[in-house]
């Protein structure tokens, strides 16, 4: 099993999303003892934004790309390539203002591109990156599961499954920064629902 964890707090290792995938790919290692991790932190590591230099090398052809252009695109490649190894995707995801961190914005945008991720067809776009299962652990000061607020559910799946990604499971640790007593119980129910994803998957193994 490969995993990939994609940590998208400002916090890096201490961000509460990012523990909660901590705990998720720990237990799930403890599994299957076998497994290889990559870890990619947008926050120690950040993924540049996208400006028209960089688009303009993704759409530039192969032969004519300059060397700058040409690096931008292994940049890319690098990042698509630990995509496409991986079996198991685990993304830590904290709520800022209503969306996503602008550094995973930017990782989307470096990963999203046509031919190498998905390619577009007579009957519509086509994902590439299929066969994978996703863990999101969505951390926010609130509570906006389930509600108009939260942008960030429904774009994460529209976007992973527009490359292919469509096995998601969502884990939310939400109130956190309501009060002290809110924090614990909602880390609490997040932890019960990793609990919980740990022994489904083991009932899968044991299929």
């Amino acid at each position: 099993m490969n995993i990939l964890q994609i940590n998208s707090s400002i916090f890096s290792g201490a961000g509460q999303s990012t523990g909660l995938a901590d705990q998720f790919v720990a237990r799930l290692q403890a599994q299957n003892p076998g497994a290889r991790l990559t870890v990619r932190d947008l926050a120690g590591d950040p993924v540049p934004h996208l400006d028209a230099a960089r688009f303009g090398a993704f759409l530039a052809k192969p032969e004519d790309r300059t060397p700058a252009q040409q690096a931008v695109v292994t940049y890319s490649d690098v990042l698509i390539d630990e995509l496409k190894r991986a079996d198991v995707v685990v993304l830590g995801l904290p709520l800022y203002n209503f969306g996503l961190p602008s550094t995973l914005k930017a990782y989307f945008d470096h990963v999203g591109r046509v031919g190498a991720t998905f390619r577009y067809t007579e009957k519509g776009p086509v994902g590439l990156l299929t066969g994978k299962k996703v863990f999101v652990f969505a951390a926010r000061g609130g509570f906006y599961a389930g509600t108009p607020n939260d942008s960030q559910t429904p774009y994460i799946r529209a976007f992973l499954s527009f490359l292919g990604m469509s096995d998601i499971e969502f884990v939310y640790a939400e109130g956190l920064a309501i009060s002290e007593a809110s924090k614990q119980q909602g880390i609490a129910r997040a932890r019960a629902e990793i609990d919980r994803l740990v022994k489904s998957r083991q009932l899968e193994l044991a299929a």
